[in-house]
C-alpha cells in the first residue's frame, strides 16, 4: 500500500481534508474520493478519520470566535442519531446507494440556486425541525464516506451567516461529528495500529493546509465565497450521482 503513488494521492487526501477544516467549502469531501484512487474506499475512509480529528483541533482554535450557537444546537444531536443509525445499518446499506442519494440532494439543491433569478431573500431562520432532519442525513453520510456537506449544506446555506460565521459553525459541527465517528469506526476496526501511524505522517500536510485555508477564506469576497460554495457542491454532487449510479450498476 505505501509506495510512492499511494503517498502522493494520500498528501493531497490530507491537505483537501486540512483546507476543508481552514473553511474552504467543499473540498474536504473530495479526500475519500483521491485516496479511493490507490486503495479501498473504505480503507481510505478509515485511514483520513483520524486525519480529519487531527485538523479539526486546528480549525476549531482557528474558528474558536466566529460560530453560530443555535445551528450547533440543532444541527450536532441530529447528526449524533444520523451517525448511530449509520452505525447499526453498516452492513445492510449498499454504499453506492448512499452516494446517489447525498449527490441528488446536493445537485438538486445547487441547480435550485444557480438557475433561479437573482433576488434578494431574507436570511431564514435556524428552525428546530428542518434542522435535526438535514442535520441526522449529513451525521448518515458523513459516517459512511465523510459526505456530510451537501445535506449540511441544505440546510444551512439559506441561513444567511456571514462567510466567517458560515465556515466556523461548519468546522466545528464536523469536529464534533468526527468526533462521535471515531466509537463506530474503532468498533468497525477500521482505526487499527496501521492507519493511525500512516495518519500520523498525513496530520502533518493536513495542518499546514487548515491555515492556508483559513487564509484562502479571509482574502476571498463574499459573494465570491458562496459563489464557489455552490459551484463546489453542485460539481461534487455530479462525481457523486456518477459513483453512486456505477456502483449500483
Amino acid at each position: 500500500m505505501e509506495d510512492l503513488g499511494f503517498w502522493a494521492a494520500a498528501v493531497v487526501a490530507a491537505a483537501l481534508v486540512g483546507m476543508s477544516k481552514g473553511g474552504v467549502p467543499v473540498v474536504g469531501m473530495l479526500g475519500v474520493p483521491v485516496l479511493a484512487l490507490v486503495i479501498n474506499p473504505v480503507m481510505a475512509a478509515g485511514l483520513l478519520l483520524p486525519v480529519y480529528v487531527v485538523s479539526d483541533i486546528f480549525g476549531l482554535y482557528a474558528y474558536r470566535h466566529a460560530w453560530d450557537g443555535r445551528v450547533l444546537a440543532i444541527v450536532v444531536p441530529g447528526a449524533v442519531v444520523g451517525i448511530a443509525v449509520g452505525w447499526a445499518t453498516a452492513s445492510m446499506v449498499p454504499e453506492a446507494a448512499v452516494t446517489l442519494l447525498v449527490g441528488v440532494i446536493g445537485l438538486a439543491f445547487a441547480a435550485n440556486i444557480l438557475l433561479r433569478k437573482p433576488a434578494v431573500v431574507a436570511p431564514k431562520r435556524a428552525e428546530v425541525a428542518p434542522g435535526l432532519f438535514w442535520g441526522g442525513l449529513a451525521g448518515f453520510t458523513s459516517f459512511v464516506s465523510h459526505a456530510g456537506a451537501p445535506p449540511y449544506q441544505v440546510y444551512t446555506l439559506p441561513l444567511g451567516m456571514t462567510k466567517a460565521v458560515f465556515a466556523g459553525t461548519t468546522t466545528i459541527a464536523f469536529a464534533m461529528i468526527n468526533a462521535v465517528k471515531l466509537i463506530p469506526y474503532y468498533a468497525l476496526g477500521q482505526l487499527n495500529p496501521g492507519n493511525l501511524k500512516v495518519a500520523a505522517v498525513l496530520a502533518l500536510p493536513a495542518v499546514i493546509a487548515v491555515f492556508a485555508g483559513v487564509r484562502l477564506v479571509q482574502l476571498m469576497p463574499e459573494k465570491l465565497f458562496f459563489r464557489l460554495v455552490v459551484w463546489a457542491l453542485a460539481l461534487i454532487s455530479v462525481k457523486l450521482v456518477w459513483d453512486g449510479v456505477a456502483g449500483l450498476i
